[in-house]
Protein backbone atom coordinates (compact mmCIF):
# COMPACT_ATOMS: atom_id res chain seq x y z
CA UNK A 1 0.00 0.00 0.00
CA UNK A 2 1.21 3.49 -0.83
CA UNK A 3 2.26 5.60 2.14
CA UNK A 4 1.56 8.78 0.19
CA UNK A 5 -0.22 9.00 -3.14
CA UNK A 6 -0.99 11.99 -5.31
CA UNK A 7 -3.77 11.75 -7.87
CA UNK A 8 -4.31 14.46 -10.49
CA UNK A 9 -2.84 17.14 -8.21
CA UNK A 10 -3.08 20.63 -9.69
CA UNK A 11 -1.73 23.83 -8.17
CA UNK A 12 -2.06 27.33 -9.62
CA UNK A 13 -0.78 30.74 -8.60
CA UNK A 14 -3.20 33.06 -10.36
CA UNK A 15 -3.08 32.17 -14.05
CA UNK A 16 0.20 30.29 -13.63
CA UNK A 17 -0.38 26.53 -13.45
CA UNK A 18 2.64 25.18 -11.54
CA UNK A 19 1.54 21.55 -11.09
CA UNK A 20 -0.61 20.04 -13.81
CA UNK A 21 -2.55 16.92 -12.79
CA UNK A 22 0.36 15.14 -11.14
CA UNK A 23 0.12 11.45 -10.22
CA UNK A 24 2.78 10.07 -7.88
CA UNK A 25 2.98 7.07 -5.57
CA UNK A 26 5.44 6.88 -2.65
CA UNK A 27 5.64 3.55 -0.85
CA UNK A 28 6.70 3.00 2.76
CA UNK A 29 10.48 3.23 3.13
CA UNK A 30 10.97 4.47 -0.42
CA UNK A 31 13.26 7.30 -1.50
CA UNK A 32 11.86 9.26 -4.43
CA UNK A 33 13.99 11.95 -6.10
CA UNK A 34 12.41 14.78 -8.09
CA UNK A 35 14.70 16.26 -10.74
CA UNK A 36 14.17 18.98 -13.32
CA UNK A 37 15.06 22.55 -14.17
CA UNK A 38 14.34 25.42 -11.79
CA UNK A 39 10.69 26.40 -12.15
CA UNK A 40 9.56 22.91 -13.18
CA UNK A 41 7.31 22.56 -10.10
CA UNK A 42 9.43 20.43 -7.75
CA UNK A 43 9.36 22.75 -4.72
CA UNK A 44 5.66 23.54 -5.10
CA UNK A 45 4.86 19.84 -5.33
CA UNK A 46 6.70 19.17 -2.05
CA UNK A 47 4.87 22.04 -0.35
CA UNK A 48 1.55 20.58 -1.52
CA UNK A 49 2.45 17.20 -0.01
CA UNK A 50 2.42 18.52 3.56
CA UNK A 51 -0.27 21.14 2.92
CA UNK A 52 1.96 24.20 3.11
CA UNK A 53 0.23 24.97 -0.19
CA UNK A 54 -3.44 24.03 -0.65
CA UNK A 55 -4.06 22.24 -3.93
CA UNK A 56 -6.57 23.53 -6.46
CA UNK A 57 -7.61 20.10 -7.64
CA UNK A 58 -6.80 16.45 -7.06
CA UNK A 59 -6.35 14.04 -4.16
CA UNK A 60 -3.46 13.49 -1.73
CA UNK A 61 -3.79 10.23 0.16
CA UNK A 62 -1.81 9.73 3.38
CA UNK A 63 -2.40 6.14 4.50
CA UNK A 64 -5.49 6.15 2.22
CA UNK A 65 -7.00 9.30 3.81
CA UNK A 66 -7.47 12.31 1.53
CA UNK A 67 -5.63 15.13 3.30
CA UNK A 68 -6.23 17.57 0.43
CA UNK A 69 -9.95 17.88 1.15
CA UNK A 70 -10.99 21.48 1.82
CA UNK A 71 -11.19 22.11 5.57
CA UNK A 72 -8.78 19.30 6.50
CA UNK A 73 -6.65 20.40 9.48
CA UNK A 74 -3.06 20.70 8.18
CA UNK A 75 -1.31 20.72 11.57
CA UNK A 76 -1.49 16.97 12.33
CA UNK A 77 -0.39 16.30 8.72
CA UNK A 78 2.69 18.52 9.11
CA UNK A 79 3.65 16.61 12.25
CA UNK A 80 3.58 13.39 10.24
CA UNK A 81 5.23 14.83 7.10
CA UNK A 82 8.34 16.87 7.92
CA UNK A 83 10.00 19.24 5.46
CA UNK A 84 13.49 20.75 5.28
CA UNK A 85 14.26 23.68 2.99
CA UNK A 86 17.46 24.94 1.37
CA UNK A 87 17.50 27.89 3.80
CA UNK A 88 18.18 26.63 7.30
CA UNK A 89 15.59 28.86 9.07
CA UNK A 90 17.24 28.44 12.47
CA UNK A 91 16.48 31.06 15.12
CA UNK A 92 19.76 32.97 15.56
CA UNK A 93 19.14 33.79 19.24
CA UNK A 94 18.72 30.10 20.18
CA UNK A 95 21.35 27.40 20.50
CA UNK A 96 21.18 24.38 18.22
CA UNK A 97 19.52 22.26 20.91
CA UNK A 98 17.00 25.01 21.72
CA UNK A 99 16.10 25.24 18.02
CA UNK A 100 15.52 21.50 17.87
CA UNK A 101 13.45 21.36 21.08
CA UNK A 102 11.17 24.28 20.30
CA UNK A 103 8.54 22.50 18.19
CA UNK A 104 8.24 19.30 20.29
CA UNK A 105 7.91 21.40 23.45
CA UNK A 106 5.23 23.65 21.98
CA UNK A 107 3.31 21.17 19.85
CA UNK A 108 3.57 18.05 22.04
CA UNK A 109 3.82 19.85 25.39
CA UNK A 110 6.92 17.89 26.31
CA UNK A 111 9.38 19.08 28.92
CA UNK A 112 13.00 19.88 28.18
CA UNK A 113 14.07 17.12 30.59
CA UNK A 114 11.96 14.50 28.84
CA UNK A 115 13.18 15.55 25.40
CA UNK A 116 16.87 15.90 26.13
CA UNK A 117 17.90 12.20 25.92
CA UNK A 118 16.29 11.57 22.52
CA UNK A 119 17.40 14.93 21.11
CA UNK A 120 20.96 14.24 22.30
CA UNK A 121 20.78 10.87 20.55
CA UNK A 122 19.80 12.62 17.30
CA UNK A 123 22.64 15.12 17.58
CA UNK A 124 25.06 12.26 18.27
CA UNK A 125 23.72 10.15 15.40
CA UNK A 126 24.42 12.93 12.91
CA UNK A 127 27.83 13.96 14.23
CA UNK A 128 26.70 17.08 16.07
CA UNK A 129 27.03 16.08 19.74
CA UNK A 130 29.69 18.74 20.33
CA UNK A 131 27.61 21.46 18.64
CA UNK A 132 24.42 21.29 20.71
CA UNK A 133 25.15 24.46 22.70
CA UNK A 134 26.42 26.43 19.71
CA UNK A 135 24.43 29.25 18.13
CA UNK A 136 23.73 29.11 14.38
CA UNK A 137 26.38 31.73 13.53
CA UNK A 138 28.96 29.50 15.23
CA UNK A 139 28.15 26.62 12.86
CA UNK A 140 29.16 25.96 9.26
CA UNK A 141 26.47 25.84 6.59
CA UNK A 142 26.61 22.05 6.54
CA UNK A 143 26.25 21.89 10.32
CA UNK A 144 23.31 24.30 10.24
CA UNK A 145 21.59 22.19 7.61
CA UNK A 146 22.15 19.05 9.68
CA UNK A 147 20.64 20.83 12.70
CA UNK A 148 17.63 21.73 10.53
CA UNK A 149 17.24 18.04 9.63
CA UNK A 150 17.56 17.01 13.30
CA UNK A 151 14.90 19.62 14.15
CA UNK A 152 12.50 18.03 11.66
CA UNK A 153 13.30 14.50 12.91
CA UNK A 154 12.66 15.53 16.55
CA UNK A 155 8.95 15.69 15.64
CA UNK A 156 9.14 11.96 14.74
CA UNK A 157 7.69 12.30 11.24
CA UNK A 158 6.65 9.31 9.17
CA UNK A 159 7.73 10.96 5.90
CA UNK A 160 10.49 13.49 5.22
CA UNK A 161 10.52 15.98 2.36
CA UNK A 162 13.75 17.72 1.34
CA UNK A 163 13.72 20.77 -0.93
CA UNK A 164 17.12 21.31 -2.57
CA UNK A 165 18.77 21.10 0.86
CA UNK A 166 22.33 21.20 -0.53
CA UNK A 167 21.92 24.02 -3.05
CA UNK A 168 22.87 26.81 -0.60
CA UNK A 169 26.01 24.98 0.59
CA UNK A 170 29.62 25.27 -0.48
CA UNK A 171 30.57 22.18 -2.51
CA UNK A 172 32.82 20.75 0.23
CA UNK A 173 29.89 20.81 2.70
CA UNK A 174 27.42 18.98 0.44
CA UNK A 175 28.82 15.54 1.27
CA UNK A 176 28.16 15.76 5.01
CA UNK A 177 24.48 16.58 4.39
CA UNK A 178 24.11 13.79 1.82
CA UNK A 179 25.60 11.41 4.41
CA UNK A 180 22.67 12.28 6.69
CA UNK A 181 20.27 11.28 3.91
CA UNK A 182 22.17 8.02 3.44
CA UNK A 183 21.74 7.29 7.16
CA UNK A 184 18.01 7.98 6.96
CA UNK A 185 17.75 5.80 3.86
CA UNK A 186 19.41 2.91 5.69
CA UNK A 187 17.01 3.41 8.61
CA UNK A 188 14.03 3.00 6.26
CA UNK A 189 12.69 6.57 6.36
CA UNK A 190 10.18 7.38 3.61
CA UNK A 191 11.63 10.36 1.74
CA UNK A 192 10.93 12.64 -1.20
CA UNK A 193 13.78 14.88 -2.39
CA UNK A 194 13.89 17.70 -4.88
CA UNK A 195 17.56 17.65 -5.82
CA UNK A 196 20.22 18.70 -8.31
CA UNK A 197 22.61 16.03 -6.96
CA UNK A 198 22.29 13.61 -9.86
CA UNK A 199 25.00 11.23 -8.66
CA UNK A 200 23.27 10.89 -5.31
CA UNK A 201 19.87 10.31 -6.95
CA UNK A 202 21.35 7.69 -9.23
CA UNK A 203 23.05 5.89 -6.34
CA UNK A 204 20.32 5.82 -3.70
CA UNK A 205 16.87 6.62 -5.10
CA UNK A 206 14.27 3.90 -5.54
CA UNK A 207 12.52 6.05 -8.12
CA UNK A 208 13.46 9.22 -10.01
CA UNK A 209 10.83 11.58 -11.44
CA UNK A 210 11.72 14.15 -14.10
CA UNK A 211 9.48 17.21 -13.87
CA UNK A 212 9.06 19.59 -16.77
CA UNK A 213 6.61 22.48 -16.95
CA UNK A 214 4.54 21.19 -14.01
CA UNK A 215 4.16 17.57 -15.08
CA UNK A 216 6.06 14.38 -14.33
CA UNK A 217 7.28 13.80 -17.86
CA UNK A 218 9.07 10.57 -17.02
CA UNK A 219 9.68 8.38 -13.97
CA UNK A 220 11.43 5.13 -13.28
CA UNK A 221 14.31 3.40 -11.50
CA UNK A 222 17.43 5.58 -11.58
CA UNK A 223 19.43 3.21 -13.76
CA UNK A 224 16.71 3.25 -16.43
CA UNK A 225 15.97 6.98 -16.28
CA UNK A 226 19.60 8.12 -16.29
CA UNK A 227 20.93 5.53 -18.75
CA UNK A 228 18.03 5.14 -21.16
CA UNK A 229 15.46 7.95 -20.82
CA UNK A 230 12.44 7.58 -23.06
CA UNK A 231 11.62 11.26 -23.57
CA UNK A 232 13.71 13.63 -25.70
CA UNK A 233 13.16 16.42 -23.13
CA UNK A 234 14.60 14.17 -20.39
CA UNK A 235 17.60 13.36 -22.57
CA UNK A 236 18.34 17.03 -23.27
CA UNK A 237 18.04 17.95 -19.57
CA UNK A 238 20.37 15.14 -18.49
CA UNK A 239 22.85 16.01 -21.23
CA UNK A 240 23.16 19.49 -19.69
CA UNK A 241 23.52 18.43 -16.04
CA UNK A 242 25.50 15.20 -16.18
Amino acid sequence: MAKLELQSVTKCFGDNVVCRGIDLRIDEGEMVCLIGASGSGKSTLLRCMNLLEPVDDGVILLDDIDIAEPGFDPQPVRQRIGIVFQSFNLFPHMTAVENVMLAPRRVHNRSREALLPEVTELFTRFGLADRMQHYPDQLSGGQQQRVAIVRALAMKPEIMLFDEITSALDPELVGEVLDVLRTLREAGMTMVLATHEMGFARELADKVCFLDNGVILEEGPPEQLFSNPKQERTRSFLARVL
